[in-house]
């Protein structure tokens, strides 16, 4: 199956994709950082973001989305740009037909490292690991959109390519664009 996964941000929203097999094998198919200037009014930067989740849902047709959930911070202004972006993530998988399934921060560190409480240092190099790469995922956004991936091929949610869940996703995908044309 495969999957994208999602660290929502307005100024960095990392978006990882892998496609996840049997014996929990995991494999790298993409990985990037949506960015967007804060100098910019909020209408700009989340066009921004949303075009370029927009191509990567384009290009590689995951039958999954994974978000990381919105959790309290101390800046107000930081859980609002988030949230908006996290809106445009389930209205762009919605319109697709994609499931889209919402892990904690420790749900997320649990499943990539066994530690809850994991640091993001412990996360990133579990990606690298987990993902075979020469390199760690940088920046923390795009190996946080990674583990978000892999914690849900990990925690049940991924069915194998080929499984009649994924014939059904990219059924709901085609029918998606085929509505989205029709339109206009």
């Amino acid at each position: 199956m495969r999957i994208l996964g999602v660290d929502p941000g307005l100024t960095r929203c990392g978006l990882g994709v892998v496609d996840s097999g049997s014996a929990r094998t995991v494999t790298l198919v993409d990985v990037r950082v949506a960015t967007s200037p804060a100098s910019d009014d909020t209408p700009a930067r989340l066009a921004q973001i949303s075009a370029v989740l927009e191509s990567v849902l384009d290009q590689h047709r995951p039958a999954a989305v994974a978000m990381e959930r919105i959790f309290a911070r101390s800046n107000v202004s930081t859980i609002m740009g988030t949230a908006q972006v996290s809106g445009i993530i389930m209205l762009a998988a919605e319109r697709r037909g994609l499931p889209l399934v919402l892990y904690t921060p420790s749900e997320v560190k649990a499943a990539v490292t066994g530690e809850g409480r994991a640091g993001k240092e412990q996360v990133t190099f579990m990606v690298q690991r987990i993902l075979g790469l020469a390199e760690p995922p940088r920046p923390a956004d795009a190996a946080d959109a990674l583990a978000i991936a892999i914690a849900h091929a990990w925690r049940g949610g991924a069915a194998p390519v080929g499984s009649a869940a994924t014939t059904d996703a990219q059924r709901r995908w085609a029918e998606a664009e085929k509505a989205a044309r029709r339109r206009g």
